[in-house]
Formats: structure tokens, C-alpha cells, sequence
């Protein structure tokens, strides 16, 4: 049994109203995920105004995309909790657990003093309820198919629910950690944008679409005194030019996802800090179509992937907050092999004896998407330098989604992936591009099937027999080549230096249990 006193979070928040003066404040009371140090006291009251450049996609909740961090962060809570720097599950809503030794059940012991925002209590009804509705397709969430895995809720009493499943789960705690704990007697609203009730530390006020989000305190909140802000008022800025002025005017105190070139000028001007979401980290690709004849011989494959100047990316584009890697894994996870992270460095003549051996391929497209198109460009330029020949395809947002799951590019493309962060297994039976029975890529091979299946279906995540398993993942994946990784990179935040603690979930959500105003 894993029982821990339970450790306050928080973290920063999401909001930019442009209406007037507003500084804001966040801080995190657990080491793991604070930025830095931090001796001010705390006040209470007042709003947190923090700009973002995406809004909130209603019938995106469950997919951790947009603004949905945001939301989730702020109104919504799980049963257990990551630290940023490791896989040890913390409690949440679940004060203490027990996993079977066949890894085949987790009995959950529930808080008894929670409460949703409508006054409800939250008790084992709720876990399966929410648990159930993450697994709904109709809801594309990541962790479905882990979810799904769930057969049956043993509710043995209101605070304690057994968790059986149809097979082990090795990511389990995966799932515990993600699936926010939602209110069924308004899950039917869920998809339209109009009320969200959770358990968090903030209560959804009001959304008006393309521009603002509001929340207000929590004031029955469970955990005694918090939380120290009145409001987070969250502004929808899609120019990032914009948003960095309203940062360094103080219309916001905190910005989400300046262009890196602007967060690191902010920081080195005095009055801003720059925090690197490590532990949440994003690791951008090249994307590989197999299914283009030109792309379906692996040594094409190889050429791209030896053609790639990481390091230049990581330099010039991330500017430092990043670094490179081969394997899709970032160097905190179990998984990561320092042995294999130089398997495809940059070596141009390799790429072009390895190109020599096969039919050159036609022009290419590089689809890309906004944010991206630095990276794009440098992917160009490295390609053209061995013989590849590639137009740059620019498409918004929405566009790049719907090609992403509906396995709809035409040659290459250039994006981020998430989800590498936590147990291995989840970014091969979750993850879109990863997915082993259904991806991006068209890719198909039994032996890495097999290998992700195997690594899914331990009792448990973590151990010598998981490492293994995770090792022959990352061998199938270098071996078949269909996503061709660059390097780490850390989505930003940049704050006032009137921000305190700043914190985040490993999905990048904001934690504004401990924050406040100075």
C-alpha cells in the first residue's frame, strides 16, 4: 500500500483580460514541480491574467490539446499525481492504492472529504463514471485504449473502488494520472462549452469562444485555505507579438508559448522569468508516410534521419531549451539508452551513399503546421544538401489534426509528440504517430506489435523485466524508421517576475492551488 502525506500543489495559471491593470502570481508547494526557489509570502486574493494562444476546443476535453491543459488544470483533478521528475504516483482524490502482484486490479482508497463544485460529495461512483466516459470513442482520448482495458469497478463502498483489468496494464498509474474526474450530472454539457464542474481549485465561470475563459475560487475547496487567488481570467491571443507585448506592458502577468527567440530577449531584459516545462517535455519529429513508394525503402529513411542537423534545431530555433535525440524518449524516462541516442548523428555522406543505392525519390511535401515552419525550413535545407527534394506545405491547426489521425499526409511532415514522458508503453499503444496497430505512418510490422503489446501487458512499469521490454520498443522503432526524431523541446511559459512558484502537471497543465499575488 502506498500512502503518502499528501503534498499541496500548485502551479501557474492561463489568463490575459486586456481590460485593465492586472499582475499576477502562481505558486507550486511541491519541489518537484516548482520552477526555482521562491521566498515571498503569500497573499490572498486578487486575479492571475495569463495570455495563451489557443482556445478551448469543447469537444477536445479529453485530449490534452489547446486550452484543455489549461481547463483541466485549473477545474478538474485525478486520482493520483506524477512528481515532474519521476513515475511514482503521489495521491490526488486516491489517498492510498494497492496493485495486485499479477498486475491485474488496483484497489483505490478515496478522500472523503471532496466535494464537485455543484456541492456534490465524490465518491467510487464517480471514478467509474469518469473512468467509463474517458474510454468512449466519441471522445478520441489518448489513453482510450488503457482506459478500455478497465473490465470491471468493484465499488466496494464509497471510498473504495477495485479496478479489474482484462489483462496487466504496465501504464496504469498512466491512466490514474490523466483521467480528470468529472460530474455526471453534467457530462451531457461536456461538448458544448457551457459548464465544466470538477473538483479543482477553480470553478469554471464563463467562456466566450475565440476570446476569454474565466474562473473564480473554490471556496469549498478540500484542502484547507487554498486557494489564495479570487479569479484566473485566461485571454485567447493567437499573434505571438501580441502576447509578448501584453507581457512586457502588464495587461499579463504570465504568457504561454512566446516564439522561443522572444522568451529568451524577455528573459535576459530583467523583470521575466522564462520557465522550461522539463518533466512535461514535447519532442519534435520528421513524420514518415511509408506507404509513398519513394518513402518505403527504410534506407530512404536512413538518408533522412542521417541528414538531420539536430543540433542546429535545438540552437537556432529552440534556442537552447531542448536538446537532440534519436530515440523518442526523453533522457528522465526509463526507457531513454544514452547508447542509442547517437545512432543516426548527422553524417551527410552516409546519407547520400545510402540514397545512391535506391531510386532517387521525387519532390516531396513537408507538411507542417504554425510554430513549425523554422524547423521546416532547416529540414528543407538538410535534405536538399543529400539529394531530397521537399515544398514546404503549411496548413493550419485543425487541417494538420485531421491528416495526422486520419493518416492523410502525402510524404513527410514536421510536428511535435507528447506522452514519452510517462510509462514507455503509453506512447505505443496511445500516442497517434506511435500507435502500433493504427498511426499516421501507415506502418505496419508485426515485431513491433508485438513489442509494444509486450510491453503493455506487464504487471507493472517499472523493474528490470520493463526495461527490457521498453528496449526492444525503442530497437523496432529505430529499425523501422517511420517517425524520424529531432530533439526534445520544452514548451515555455514566461512570467512577470510578480509570479511566484510557477508549477505544472506532466501534460503541461497549470496548478494554482499554492499561487498567489505579490
Amino acid at each position: 500500500m502506498h500512502r503518502r502525506n499528501f503534498l499541496r500543489t500548485s502551479g501557474i495559471a492561463a489568463a490575459a483580460i486586456f481590460g485593465g491593470a492586472a499582475l499576477a502570481a502562481c505558486t507550486s508547494a511541491v519541489s518537484e514541480q516548482k520552477a526555482g526557489g521562491d521566498d515571498a509570502t503569500p497573499v490572498r486574493g486578487g486575479t492571475l491574467k495569463v495570455g495563451i494562444r489557443e482556445d478551448l476546443v469543447p469537444a477536445n476535453l479529453l485530449t490534452n490539446t489547446a486550452a484543455t491543459p489549461v481547463l483541466v488544470g485549473l477545474v478538474y483533478e485525478s486520482l493520483i499525481r506524477y512528481p515532474n521528475d519521476s513515475l511514482e504516483p503521489q495521491p490526488l482524490l486516491a489517498k492510498a492504492w494497492q496493485l495486485a502482484a499479477d498486475g491485474r486490479s488496483v484497489s483505490l482508497d478515496l478522500r472523503d472529504d471532496v466535494k464537485f463544485h455543484s456541492g456534490r460529495v465524490f465518491t467510487a461512483k464517480d471514478v467509474e463514471f469518469s473512468i467509463r466516459t474517458y474510454a468512449d470513442p466519441k471522445w478520441s482520448a489518448q489513453l482510450r485504449s488503457t482506459a478500455a482495458a478497465v473490465t470491471e469497478f468493484d465499488i466496494v463502498s464509497p471510498t473504495r473502488i477495485v479496478l479489474r483489468f482484462a489483462h496487466p496494464v504496465s501504464n496504469i498509474f498512466d491512466l490514474l494520472d490523466t483521467v480528470p474526474i468529472l460530474d455526471s450530472e453534467t457530462a451531457d454539457k461536456l461538448g458544448t462549452g457551457e459548464t465544466y464542474i470538477g473538483t479543482g481549485p477553480f470553478t469554471f465561470v464563463q467562456r466566450i469562444p475565440n476570446s476569454q475563459l474565466i474562473f473564480a475560487k473554490n471556496s469549498g475547496y478540500w484542502i484547507p485555505d487554498r486557494p489564495y487567488l479570487d479569479r484566473v481570467d485566461v485571454s485567447i491571443v493567437p499573434d505571438p507579438q501580441a502576447l509578448l507585448n501584453a507581457l512586457k506592458t502588464g495587461q499579463i502577468a504570465a504568457a504561454r508559448e512566446l516564439t522561443f527567440r522572444d522568451a529568451e530577449n524577455l528573459s535576459n531584459s530583467g523583470g521575466f522569468t522564462v520557465h522550461n516545462l522539463e518533466g512535461a517535455e514535447l519532442q519534435t519529429y520528421v513524420g514518415v508516410n511509408v506507404s509513398e513508394p519513394s518513402l518505403a525503402d527504410v534506407r530512404v529513411r536512413q538518408a533522412i534521419a542521417y541528414a538531420l542537423d539536430r543540433e542546429r534545431i535545438v540552437t537556432e530555433v529552440f534556442r537552447g531549451a531542448g536538446y537532440p535525440l534519436n530515440v523518442p524518449w526523453p533522457k528522465n524516462s526509463p526507457a531513454f539508452d544514452e547508447s542509442l541516442n547517437t545512432r543516426f548523428s548527422r553524417d551527410v555522406g552516409k546519407a547520400k551513399q545510402l540514397l545512391a543505392e535506391v531510386n532517387k525519390p521525387p519532390r516531396l511535401p513537408l507538411t507542417f503546421h504554425p510554430g513549425h515552419e523554422a524547423t521546416a525550413q532547416i529540414v528543407q535545407a538538410n535534405l536538399a544538401e543529400v539529394g531530397i527534394e521537399v515544398d514546404l506545405d503549411p496548413i493550419d491547426n485543425a487541417a494538420f489534426v485531421k491528416q495526422l489521425t486520419g493518416q492523410q499526409f502525402r510524404g513527410l511532415w514536421v510536428t511535435d509528440h507528447s506522452w514519452a514522458q510517462f510509462v514507455p508503453s503509453t506512447l505505443t499503444v496511445s500516442a497517434y504517430p506511435f500507435n502500433a496497430r493504427r498511426n499516421a505512418s501507415r506502418y505496419e510490422s508485426p515485431a513491433y506489435t508485438a513489442a509494444a503489446d509486450t510491453a503493455w501487458k506487464l504487471p507493472q512499469g517499472t523493474g528490470p523485466d520493463a526495461v527490457r521490454a521498453f528496449r526492444a520498443v525503442t530497437d523496432q522503432l529505430l529499425e523501422g524508421l517511420f517517425l524520424i526524431e529531432i530533439g526534445v523541446r520544452f514548451q515555455q511559459y514566461s512570467t512577470s517576475n510578480t509570479v511566484h512558484g510557477f508549477g505544472w502537471t506532466k501534460r503541461r497543465e497549470p496548478l494554482l492551488t499554492d499561487t498567489f499575488l505579490s
